[in-house]
């Protein structure tokens, strides 16, 4: 037999084995990955507390999502110039106070820039109060809470970890960030709470999976969110993908849905939780449509 045939032979003995044994582990990961084991499963997420409901990542906004039935709150945190961690999604202070003047370069004081300027989606609110991180873990002992460590800042990654161990809730709270350099450090300063894909890491994800390879590869994260609609979600919005990472104990969150047509989708397509602006829309959806959710 002509050596050359013989090759092609094998070859192709090869390729059928890996795609066989890639399809196997991909609908049983438990064969070779122990299933992560997270204390929570949120359906309803509230986006920086229900930003479109109340003064984004505001005290008041955090007790209002719950008052909806949430079951995670997400925020976002930077450092202040005297070592403060505060819940706030940007750098500067020009949206929320109208100031050009950097977080990190400001002293966290009640009457400087603890107080909001904002009217997002023409939301008012009595609480314009910039809350501080340590706040909201006091506030919330039991409730998951989702943080984005918003800038790379050694101190900061440092400072939120010290925050979740003195409240005892490396079981209760996620965090990440787009960058992956952030999301390394995250992980190496404490492997123990939950983390996030970042945009690499997500995009290492879509190239696993569409190779076959994703089966064989252990993951170190335990969240994956994505925002809807996009490229990226319909490349990641597989069934058999989320299949895949659901039984591997991996959760998949989108964000940030704001319309019953949104939820609809993501749930369809088998999203573990949605993330939203809109808490309150959220929960009459989900008693509406999925009334086992709480």
């Amino acid at each position: 037999m002509d050596t050359g045939l013989i090759a092609a032979m094998v070859v192709l003995a090869l390729l059928a084995g890996y795609i066989l044994t890639s399809c196997i582990l991909l609908r049983y990961p438990n064969l070779l990955h122990k299933k992560k084991k997270l204390a929570f499963r949120p359906v309803h997420i509230s986006h920086r507390g229900g930003a479109a409901e109340n003064l984004e990542n505001t005290m008041a906004a955090f007790q209002h999502a719950i008052s909806t039935g949430t079951q995670m709150l997400e925020l976002d945190c930077h450092l202040t110039k005297d070592g403060q961690v505060v819940v706030t999604h940007d750098v500067t202070l020009k949206r929320t106070c109208g100031e050009e003047v950097a977080i990190a370069e400001t002293d966290y004081k009640a009457g400087d820039f603890t107080v909001f300027c904002l009217n997002y989606h023409q939301v008012t609110g009595e609480d314009r109060r910039m809350p501080l991180l340590r706040d909201v873990f006091a506030a919330f002992p039991n409730l998951p809470i989702n943080v984005d460590v918003k800038v790379n800042d050694d101190q900061l990654i440092a400072e939120v970890n010290l925050l979740i161990q003195e409240f005892n809730r490396e079981h209760l709270t996620a965090w990440g960030n787009h960058n992956a350099q952030v999301v390394e450090k995250l992980y190496k300063t404490n492997p123990n709470v939950p983390l996030i894909f970042s945009l690499r890491r997500v995009a290492v994800l879509i190239a696993l999976f569409y190779t076959g390879l994703l089966p064989f590869i252990p993951l170190k994260e335990s969240l994956l969110e994505i925002i809807m609609p996009s490229i990226i979600l319909d490349l990641l919005m597989r069934p058999a993908l989320i299949h895949h990472l659901e039984k591997r104990g991996i959760q998949t969150y989108l964000w940030v849905l704001n319309s019953e047509e949104e939820f609809e989708r993501a749930f369809r397509i088998g999203a573990t939780g949605v993330m939203t602006d809109f808490p309150t829309m959220l929960r009459d959806y989900l008693d509406q449509k999925h009334p086992g959710w709480r």
